[in-house]
C-alpha cells in the first residue's frame, strides 16, 4: 500500500509517532476553596487522564478517562491546550492535550479532590495544567457572574461573592462586587430558607444572548 507523501517524497511512516494523551482539570468549589480533582495511583498524584486510541477522537478519549478514572459520566470539559515539553513524560515523547471542566461540588462529592494550593509535585507537568486551567477560569469570572453555574440556577448576592472570592482571591469588596454584577441580575420572588435572621433575596442570572433570564 502506498502512502501519502510531501512534497519531498517522504512517506507519513518516516515522521517520528508520539504518544498522545489527554488530561482534565476539573475544578470546584469546597467550602469556599478551589479545588481540584486528582487521582491517587499508588502515591502518584496526577490529574485523571489517558492515552488516545487508534480511531478515538479526543472528546471520546476525554470522555471515557473520566468515567474510568473518577466515575464522571455526561460532563464536556474543553480543550485548554497541548503540552508539548520535550522531557514531560520520561517513558517516552507525549503531547497531552489538556482539558478544564469547573463543576459543583455535588458532581464531585464522590471524588477525590485537594485545593489548588496543594496540587503542587504533580506527575508530569500537571500542575502547569492545574495553574493553566485555575488561570483560564479566573478569566471567565472576571466579569461574569458564576458563568460555571457552581451556584444553580438561584443564589443570593453574598453565595455568588464567596464563590467568586474563593475562585480569585482578587475579587472586589463585596459592595463593589455587586454594583459590578447587579447588570447581569434578575431578581426572584423567592427568598433564601434555613438560615438564621432575615433572609436574602436570590436571584438569576440575565442571559448575555436573549431578554430572557437564565
Amino acid at each position: 500500500m502506498t502512502g501519502w507523501t510531501d512534497d519531498r517524497g517522504k512517506q507519513l511512516t518516516d515522521y517520528p509517532r508520539p504518544s498522545v494523551a489527554v488530561d482534565t482539570a476539573q475544578l470546584t468549589v469546597r467550602d469556599e476553596t478551589l479545588c481540584v480533582a486528582i487521582v491517587d495511583r499508588g502515591g502518584s498524584k496526577r490529574l485523571p487522564g489517558t492515552f488516545l486510541h487508534e480511531g478515538e477522537l479526543l472528546a471520546e478519549a476525554v470522555e471515557r478517562s473520566l468515567q474510568q478514572r473518577v466515575g464522571l459520566r455526561g460532563v464536556v470539559p474543553r480543550q485548554l491546550r497541548t503540552f508539548d515539553a520535550i522531557d514531560r513524560d520520561n517513558r517516552g515523547r507525549v503531547l497531552s492535550v489538556a482539558h478544564m471542566i469547573a463543576l459543583p461540588e455535588h458532581q464531585l462529592i464522590d471524588i477525590g479532590v485537594v485545593p489548588i494550593d496543594e496540587a503542587v509535585g504533580l506527575d508530569f507537568d500537571h500542575d502547569l495544567i492545574v495553574a493553566e486551567a485555575v488561570a483560564a477560569l479566573r478569566r471567565e469570572y472576571a466579569d461574569h457572574p458564576d458563568p460555571a453555574r457552581l451556584l444553580g440556577e438561584c443564589f443570593t448576592i453574598l453565595d455568588l461573592h464567596r464563590t467568586h472570592l474563593a475562585i480569585d482571591p482578587t475579587t472586589a469588596h463585596k459592595d463593589t462586587f455587586r454594583r459590578a454584577m447587579m447588570r447581569q441580575l434578575v431578581e426572584t420572588d423567592q427568598m433564601e430558607t434555613g438560615t438564621v435572621g432575615k433572609p436574602a433575596r436570590l436571584y438569576r442570572r440575565v442571559c448575555r444572548f436573549c431578554a430572557r433570564t437564565s
